[in-house]
């Protein structure tokens, strides 16, 4: 099954028996059948109607809701999971800081491997010294990850070598490297950390949405610690996922020229998103990619290692590490 991308402005998503159809100005633009869908991202003006609403929670597909440049705004996800020995588990771990650091070295362990790989592939194929340079220097940080005394200290580790890991960034692409300026969030301030931006937030939307059918609470993290309206468990997830599933991914998606500068649209607060035609074009490429690379069972698979974790049942699990394939 797939996600269900719904960009067109001013569309309307309505239920027809076991369908959902998207219609604009009372033309049908599309019809799918609930059971060939597993989530519904619905990107700026689009309106759903009750009974659209009521199909996608008797069948438990997620409804995420996002800001047309790709923001993410909220979810309707179906009832709470009956696994509440699993979130009453969470909580008392969440607050111990013998069990919340260990698992949060663990993640930003994971994180830097990872990250030195896709440098340490690209350094291999081209002979780069500015990469080969900054995965050596990436590999000294593990000691310090190690030795991080509380989660301030080690999320401030975890961020000098994200800055070094972007500030070699550039040496990845191979066509324009220009289209990157240093890694920019709210707003993404070029090209390629707009389709990065873009790829976290969807990914993460992913596995929020996995971590509420496995029962957790997506909201109590250990390195992104509690803060209102944020799913810290669910970027705590995310980390070791960003740079060889989605960094790399839009490195190969630049370099083969998939995407150009002039895909992009600059908006008046200096934020960059992608064109209407190359915003299709993305979720196609972006719906391969996660197929291929079977993303979705590496992270149900991730949640219950950590799901054991909390129950006393397992040791501490191993993160996803990345491999070439």
């Amino acid at each position: 099954m797939a996600a269900l991308y719904l960009t067109e402005q001013g569309a309307v998503l309505r239920k027809r028996g076991a369908c959902l159809v998207v219609e604009k100005e009372g033309v049908g633009l599309l019809e799918v059948g609930i059971n060939r869908i597993d989530a519904v991202l619905i990107f700026g003006m689009i309106q759903v109607s009750t009974q659209a609403l009521v199909l996608l929670l008797e069948h438990g597909v997620e409804l995420a809701l996002l800001s047309r440049e790709g923001r993410f705004r909220g979810q309707l996800a179906p009832p709470i999971s009956k696994n509440s020995p699993l979130r009453i588990g969470q909580y008392r771990f969440s607050e111990s800081m013998e069990c919340v650091l260990p698992q949060a070295r663990r993640l930003v362990q994971s994180k830097l491997r990872n990250s030195i790989e896709v440098l340490k592939q690209s350094a291999w194929r081209r002979g780069d010294r500015t990469l080969q340079s900054t995965w050596k220097e990436l590999s000294l940080y593990n000691r310090k990850i190690e030795a991080a005394a509380n989660l301030d200290e080690l999320n401030g580790i975890e961020g000098m070598a994200a800055r070094k890991y972007f500030n070699a960034f550039p040496a990845l692409l191979s066509r324009e490297p220009a289209l990157f300026k240093g890694r920019s969030k709210r707003p993404p301030l070029d090209p390629v950390n707009a389709l990065m931006s873009l790829g976290y937030t969807l990914l993460a939307v992913r596995i929020q949405s996995i971590l509420n059918a496995s029962g957790f609470d997506p909201y109590i993290g250990w390195l992104h610690r509690v803060d209102y309206g944020r799913p810290s468990l669910a970027l705590d997830l995310l980390e070791p996922y960003r740079a060889p599933f989605i960094d790399r991914w839009v490195v190969r998606m630049f370099n083969m020229g998939v995407f150009k500068s002039g895909d992009f649209i600059e908006q008046e607060d200096g934020g960059y998103r992608l064109q209407a035609a190359a915003l299709k074009r993305f979720f196609l490429m972006w719906d391969k990619h996660l197929k291929r690379i079977d993303i979705e069972r590496m992270i149900r698979l991730h949640a219950q290692s950590v799901s054991k974790v909390i129950l006393g049942k397992a040791l501490w699990p191993q993160h996803p590490e990345f491999r070439a394939r």
